[in-house]
């Protein structure tokens, strides 16, 4: 799991900045209700989204278990961020219309218990935004590292936790049904082959960690052989979903 304390004050940076928190929050916006008054962002890292969230009469709060996130994110929405695990948010039930969950189910072993606290401090009728599929949005639109890794990413696709089918199941446990789907994309994030061997080789790609080693290492020299090394192959599409009561 990544160190996201020592990552905090360049991660945004690293993650698409301003142009991917908009396009996110345009997204979050498409799927919220037009009067939704509390707000909660769980694992809202540095608060990048969570701030452009706030609307007049709408209170925005924002949960992450890392102090450097929270510490960051309190810059940007003070007084409203809080310290605190995503299967034991700090909010009483029934407590808020809507919670948003970006780019958090796909790091978990279970969604499970993550979906059961987003339904139990919900409101009757309120909503739960998530992202899903993730590790297979850079992959949206066809590429020549898309086909190298196709193999390796679809037989981790199929046990992901955040895998649609298996969320919409899990939910639907909880009382909570699907109401909604959207995309959007991951403005600059689009990898080179150069980028992905790097980041596979340093292990920080759930699906190649989980992969025999030599298949890792066949695969990096599969990447290194493809043409155009340092040119950024297409944008992911990141799918949200919206789930209620």
């Amino acid at each position: 799991m990544l160190d996201y304390d020592g990552v905090a004050e360049g991660y945004d940076a690293s993650r698409g900045g301003e142009a991917r928190a908009a396009a996110t929050v345009e997204a979050v916006e498409r799927l919220l209700p037009t009067r939704t008054s509390a707000l909660l962002d769980v694992a809202c890292g540095t608060g990048i989204v969570t701030m452009h969230l706030e609307r007049p009469g709408r209170t925005v709060l924002g949960v992450d278990r890392s102090r450097g996130m929270i510490d960051l994110a309190s810059r940007r929405v003070p007084h409203r961020m809080m310290l605190g695990d995503a299967t034991r948010l700090p909010i009483k039930s029934a407590k808020v219309d809507a919670v948003v969950l970006i780019w958090l189910l796909h790091l978990l072993d279970d969604a499970g218990p993550v979906l059961a606290e987003g339904a139990r401090v919900l409101r009757a009728g309120g909503v739960l935004l998530t992202t899903v599929d993730k590790d297979e949005a850079a992959f949206s639109a066809e590429s020549d590292v898309a086909a190298v890794t196709a193999r390796m990413r679809h037989e981790h696709a199929i046990r992901a936790s955040d895998r649609f089918e298996r969320v919409v199941e899990l939910a639907a446990g909880h009382g909570l049904r699907l109401v909604g789907d959207t995309t959007f994309a991951g403005s600059g994030q689009g990898w080179s082959p150069r980028q992905w061997r790097e980041q596979i080789a340093e292990g920080h790609i759930h699906w190649s960690r989980e992969a025999d080693p030599a298949r890792v290492t066949r695969l990096c020299r599969d990447l290194s052989s493809l043409p155009d090394q340092d040119v950024a192959r297409p944008d992911p599409l990141y799918r949200l979903i919206a789930l209620s009561s």
